[in-house]
Order: C-alpha cells, then sequence, then structure tokens
C-alpha cells in the first residue's frame, strides 16, 4: 500500500474507513423532528452570541481581578513610601487612589454584579428559553450538524461521540 492508498477514506462517508460501532451523534446532538434548517441556524447565532458574551464576562472578572491587584499594589507602594520618608506623597496616593471607585459609586465587584445580574443574566435566560422552546433545549445542534459533515466517517478520532471504554463502545 502506498502512501496514497491511505488517504483515499471518502472524507463524508468514511468509505474505506474501518467502521467504527455506533457512530451517530448522541439523541441531544440530533435535531427534533420538524425543525427547520433555518431555526437551527437562528438558534447557532443566538448561542454564538452567547458564546462572545461569556467572553466578554471573563474579561471583566479578569478586569476585577487585575484593578483589585494593582490596589492592593497602591497601598503596599504608599507603605514603602512611608518606610523611605516620603509621608506627603503616600498621604496624597492613599487618601485620593487606595480604595477610590473605579467609577462613581462603583468598585469593580459592583460592576462585575450588575453585569451578571443584569445582560448576562438576561441574554443567558433568553437564549435558554428559546432553545427550551425551539428544540427541546438541545444545545449546539449547528455545530452538532457542522462535526457529522466534517467528520470522516467510520474513522478513528473522527467518532461521533464519546465511546465507553469497550473495544466496541
Amino acid at each position: 500500500m502506498s502512501a496514497d492508498d491511505e488517504t483515499t477514506t471518502d472524507h463524508r462517508t468514511g468509505a474505506g474507513a474501518e467502521p467504527v460501532p455506533d457512530d451517530e451523534p448522541s439523541p441531544e446532538h440530533r435535531r427534533p423532528d420538524g425543525v427547520t434548517d433555518a431555526t437551527v441556524e437562528a438558534l447557532g447565532k443566538l448561542s454564538e452570541a452567547l458564546e462572545v458574551i461569556e467572553d466578554a464576562r471573563g474579561s471583566l472578572y479578569r478586569f476585577h481581578r487585575l484593578t483589585g491587584r494593582a490596589d492592593l499594589a497602591l497601598g503596599e507602594a504608599v507603605e514603602l513610601l512611608r518606610a523611605a520618608g516620603h509621608d506627603r506623597i503616600a498621604d496624597r496616593i492613599d487618601r485620593e487612589v487606595v480604595g477610590r471607585n473605579v467609577i462613581e459609586g462603583r468598585w469593580t465587584f459592583q460592576l462585575v454584579e450588575e453585569y451578571d445580574d443584569g445582560y448576562y443574566a438576561a441574554v443567558r435566560d433568553a437564549e435558554r428559553a428559546a432553545r427550551d422552546r425551539l428544540v427541546g433545549g438541545r444545545r449546539h445542534l449547528l455545530e452538532a450538524e457542522m462535526k457529522e459533515r466534517e467528520r470522516t466517517h467510520g474513522l478513528r478520532h473522527h467518532e461521533a461521540r464519546p465511546h465507553d471504554g469497550s473495544p466496541h463502545g
């Protein structure tokens, strides 16, 4: 067999590959009967939006942690300035900067709480409600269908789902 012969497996059907038993997506990753392509596409876009918001939320938490770390370092700098005999500079930084609100009336934990309880919760709840109503709560149908189109059916490491560890699972 030449190296070229090893690449003759049909990408979509897996023809020519060693069969993998029970190589179908899990029921929770299959489109319910009667659900249109347009609905799956719309839910996919809604899921994408939620994923971007999750990423933004992570950035907000990073901002929260970095700002808190900076404020603690400012407090340490104040103590070091005092120890070095620079009381007036230390007093000014301590008074004007250490513990300061990052925006009017708020520390970063308050920003995180408002984001989580407001915008984030509203989008998360709307996405879940749409999935519940339209596809029985199933997640990532667009991606699951893309996986089915893109994977090499029947080829090891291209299985539809994890196997149970048995030789045939």
